[in-house]
């Protein structure tokens, strides 16, 4: 008679629900555990949304059920579990020490603070790359190696080619051109509005998560009522079919477009889904490649959505790793203002900042161009401490997670980082708020003007932002343009835009609401 083989224990994250994961091809379910847990550290080391703690808590009680019902011994830890230990590294040991586990299997973490936790204990670990990604860790800094600027553009043309999407016969790019981005900034037409998003009700696993979160995290800022967010693989990919048949289309037109009462107007709204494992980036690619092959979608469309996955996605991921953890420290404009309260509660006469903070703490979502151009727009020109801001994107969206999150906010956002992910800042007039959304006419403050009390406050401020930032700036050949038109005003209009821009960053430090 054989003595029985001590089980290996496998560790899968809520941020790690996909069945392609190589520790599932590594361990035998006739023999080995995996273990999934709730902690408490997960999910209050930010006030996390309460939507995104409902979705990560409920896929994965749905994801436990459906490794069983593949054969696997899932011990699956609930929150409130008697004996859990709040933290996913007390839960490996002890469940290690349990099961008297020969080996404990985990894989590359989406977050350096949980990773650099789990690599400091002392337990026999074997880690497996994340392969949800095109591009690894180790293939990134490969690429980056000796490159003087590090452009996502060019790090999406070899992304084109190693995946072979949107290629001609010879090689070169659909179209005769790899990048269609001045094809997707068209303002939405008057009377054009978003399809009706898919939405799923909510079962009795996440009925319990909703009850769960409403009463444990009462302090979290965010609405919890409501919640219709795919929880399971089979409902993301319902999720990813309605967007192929109704939103990718004008998605490469209005990708940037804003509009009263339409948070998701042609967006996908799969981020979240895909950042949790529930979606796989390749097929959805190929989906999309296959759509404009069959004439279904236009060119703009295809390479628009594709670009946002193979080129920013994998991008950020690889900036977030590659410089980790000083990344996080970085502050190159010396911002240090605190993050005002209205971007907790939504009350300011701001429209356009309104609107989106409104959205986002009851939907726990917003699109690249709200969270670019309005929230972080704002955050950059009144010159907020990058780690306030990169805090509350973490906090308050239900697709955030470090990797993601930082380089976006700190690097494109906040250009803290120096210009090491984007040649330029990102800042802008109300101007450009007024072109790209409906928000600006039904505000208490006047887009036109830009000095007067009535004045949007993004127009002093972005000049206020340009003056004060002269010496860092000047010598940037993308922005020449706009100390040119700086240097031809009137002396006494800089005074006066100087004088506004004064004036509203000292209500934000008297902590009045704008």
């Amino acid at each position: 008679m054989t003595r029985r083989q001590a089980p290996r224990l496998g560790l899968v994250l809520g941020d790690q629900l996909s069945f392609d994961l190589d520790l599932l091809r590594a361990l035998d379910p006739a023999r080995d555990v995996l273990l999934m847990a709730e902690v408490e550290d997960e999910t209050r080391y930010v006030p996390h949304h309460p939507r995104k703690i409902i979705l990560v808590l409920s896929a994965m009680r749905h994801f436990a059920e459906a490794l069983r019902a593949r054969g696997w011994r899932v011990e699956y830890v609930t929150l409130d579990a008697r004996g859990n230990s709040g933290s996913i590294v007390g839960e490996l040991k002890r469940w290690h020490g349990k099961l008297k586990a020969e080996e404990v299997h985990v894989t590359e973490c989406g977050e350096w603070r949980l990773e650099q936790s789990m690599r400091a204990c002392d337990l026999p670990m074997v880690w497996h790359r994340d392969r949800r990604f095109l591009c690894s860790r180790e293939a990134f800094a490969r690429w980056a190696n000796g490159r003087t600027q590090l452009r996502m553009e060019n790090f999406y043309h070899g992304m084109r080619k190693r995946s072979q999407l949107l290629l001609e016969p010879d090689g070169g790019p659909a179209g005769g051109a790899w990048n269609y981005d001045k094809d997707n900034r068209k303002p939405l037409p008057r009377k054009v509005r978003g399809p009706f998003t898919a939405s799923f009700k909510a079962d009795a696993i996440t009925t319990e998560v909703i009850d769960l979160v409403r009463r444990r995290f009462k302090d979290h800022y965010g609405n919890a009522e409501g919640f219709d967010y795919p929880v399971t693989h089979v409902e993301a990919e319902a999720l990813w079919r309605h967007f192929l048949e109704h939103g990718l289309t004008a998605f490469g037109d209005y990708q940037d477009a804003m509009a009263e009462g339409e948070p998701y107007l042609f967006h996908a709204r799969i981020s979240a889904a895909l950042n949790i494992g529930l979606l796989d980036v390749r097929r959805l690619c190929e989906d999309v490649e296959r759509a404009w092959r069959r004439n279904e979608v236009p060119l703009n469309a295809a390479e628009g959505f594709i670009r946002q996955l193979i080129g920013w996605r994998e991008y950020v991921r690889g900036i977030y790793w590659l410089r980790m953890p000083e990344y996080a420290q970085l502050n190159a404009l010396g911002n240090r203002r605190p993050l005002p309260g209205f971007y907790w509660d939504g009350q300011t006469q701001m429209r356009c900042m309104a609107q989106v903070i409104g959205q986002t703490l009851e939907l726990g979502y917003a699109h690249h161009i709200q969270r670019l151009m309005v929230t972080g727009n704002f955050a950059l020109l009144a010159g907020i401490a990058p780690a306030q801001i990169c805090e509350w994107y973490l906090a308050v969206y239900m697709d955030a997670y470090d990797w993601v999150e930082l380089p976006n906010t700190l690097g494109m956002v906040m250009h803290a980082d120096g210009g090491f992910l984007g040649s330029k800042p990102y800042c802008a007039s109300g101007k450009y708020i007024q072109r790209m959304s409906d928000h600006c006419a039904n505000c208490a403050y006047r887009v036109e003007r830009a000095v007067e009390e009535d004045a949007c406050p993004f127009n002093a401020l972005y000049w206020h932002f340009l003056m004060r930032h002269r010496r860092t700036f000047a010598g940037n050949q993308r922005m020449a343009l706009l100390y040119g038109n700086l240097d031809r005003m009137q002396p006494a209009r800089r005074e006066a835009l100087w004088q506004r821009g004064e004036a509203l960053l000292a209500r934000l430090d008297a902590g009045e609401a704008l």
